[in-house]
């Protein structure tokens, strides 16, 4: 009865009180009400326990696919995302440890996760839940519905394609040139240099942001990757966003996401973004362990149907912008498993994507880097970048190239006669020297005219021959 007669009262107070005191009053109930921690939460109890996953009964009327959870017990408040929803029981996956877990403990939903980038994000690095991993001060974080407005322009609403720019890397810029708003992938298998390669495409000048994700990379190496690889001067532009090999599935499948979200804020602000992506095959093999662990059969080497959903959702978010606002370049790194370009996800991102560069084991091992194979490399926006002139050139640099390496067996054997076949001869000639050319390490500077160059370092060689 003490709290029904104060709350009869109040009105009457307020009456007496002057404005400002009636202002001061709402404020301080306002205030109350607002915080969370006075009011009373909905939640559930973890029922059930596995190494990937755990069950909460009790938010399955309120659960939606994708929110955020957070878990208390005795190892402390620990955060998950719903993957499953049943009629009693949610599955979360959990962002920490599972082990962390216990039987009973407390669980709350907290909605979608909201990712709001701030300009002040560039040169920082952070995890998938956008926490600060450089040491460095608090991330200043705008208003989280502001975040939340971007959106993935319609097919009809988006800008076309047709700008093409320089990335400084001559194999790259002749035979599979970017357009801005172009998705390109790197097919590689494991230690064949697309990281290197990577590194030095996040070089280019042509960008206001550059966006890294770092997915399932040892952790050892993100600190070279960024400081050394990468430099000061490029990261100064630079949203990192890292999930480490050691951390869960579930950190490495978020990743990207907050990824994207970064890059597609600073396109809806006009900026020219430059997403970098490695590897979008340990997001998927992250996609594959969490669909797995909720009981979702493989339907392809191991692969949930799930997977090949995911992969287009996420990467048909970059791309052009709508009019009047900026762009995403994407370039994605594609680890081959055991050197099979038929994988399943090499083979699903192979098309939702713009051109794809191959890297060949074979190439490195001839000290040739990038050790990209430009018979095998595609891309399909070469025409809005090349003018008439280099789109015949390359025409005929790769006839002689594809000669050249169709005839090494004959030529090892001895078979080979100089003479015999006019345009042989040439390609014996002049390719060796385009090979040269096209060696490129990251210490040596940008290109900035990869066909002067190359046309250059050409007669150059001519002429030294002469002189012999």
């Amino acid at each position: 009865m003490a709290t029904g007669s104060s709350l009869l009262r109040a009105p009457e107070r307020l009456d007496e009180a002057g404005p400002a005191d009636r202002l001061a009053a709402l404020e301080r109930v306002w205030r109350r009400f607002d915080n969370p921690k006075t009011l009373l939460s909905r939640g559930g109890r973890v029922v059930e326990i596995s190494p990937t996953h755990y069950k909460v009964r009790g938010l399955s009327d309120i659960a939606r696919l994708g929110d955020i959870v957070e878990q208390r017990g005795k190892a402390g408040t620990r955060r998950g995302e719903i993957v499953k929803i049943g009629r009693d029981e949610v599955v979360v996956a959990p962002f920490e440890r599972s082990a962390d877990a216990g039987i009973g403990d407390a669980v709350f939903r907290r909605g979608p996760l909201a990712v709001a980038p701030h300009v002040s994000w560039r040169g920082r690095a952070i995890d998938a839940l956008t926490r600060v991993i450089d040491g460095g001060p608090p991330l200043i974080r705008p208003n989280a519905a502001e975040a939340m407005a971007g959106a993935t322009p319609g097919a009809m609403a988006r800008q076309r394609v047709g700008t093409g720019f320089l990335t400084g890397v001559r194999v790259i810029d002749i035979f599979t040139p970017l357009c801005f708003g172009q998705r390109l992938g790197i097919f590689a298998g494991s230690g064949v240099g697309k990281s290197t390669l990577l590194a030095m495409l996040a070089g280019a000048e042509a960008f206001d942001t550059v966006v890294v994700a770092l997915i399932g990379e040892r952790g050892r190496e993100v600190r070279e990757f960024l400081e050394d690889t990468i430099g000061a001067e490029s990261m100064a532009k630079t949203v990192a966003v890292v999930a480490t090999s050691d951390e869960s599935a579930m950190m490495r499948r978020r990743a990207p996401d907050t990824a994207m979200c970064v890059a597609e804020h600073f396109r809806d602000q006009g900026h020219r973004v430059l997403l970098v992506l490695d590897s979008i095959t340990r997001f998927a093999h992250a996609l594959r362990e969490v669909a797995t662990g909720t009981g979702e059969p493989p339907v392809a080497r191991g692969y949930p149907a799930s997977v090949f959903t995911d992969l287009p959702k996420l990467l048909e978010r970059a791309g052009p912008g709508a009019e009047g606002k900026g762009s995403i370049t994407a370039i994605i790194s594609v680890l081959v498993d055991g050197d099979d370009h038929n994988d399943p996800v090499a083979d699903s991102v192979r098309g939702i994507l713009d051109g794809h560069v191959v890297l060949d084991r074979a190439i490195a091992e001839q000290g040739r880097y990038p050790p990209v194979n430009p018979l095998s490399s595609i891309s399909r926006l070469a025409d809005k970048a090349w003018s008439a002139e280099q789109r015949m050139l390359v025409t005929r640099l790769k006839s002689m190239i594809a000669r050249f390496e169709d005839t090494r067996d004959i030529r090892l054997l001895g078979a080979y006669q100089g003479g015999a076949d006019a345009e042989l001869d040439i390609a014996v000639r002049q390719v060796p020297l385009i090979y040269e050319a096209l060696t490129q390490s990251p210490r040596d500077r940008a290109s900035a005219d990869p066909f002067a160059d190359l046309a250059r370092h050409l007669k150059g060689k001519q002429n030294g021959d002469q002189r012999d």
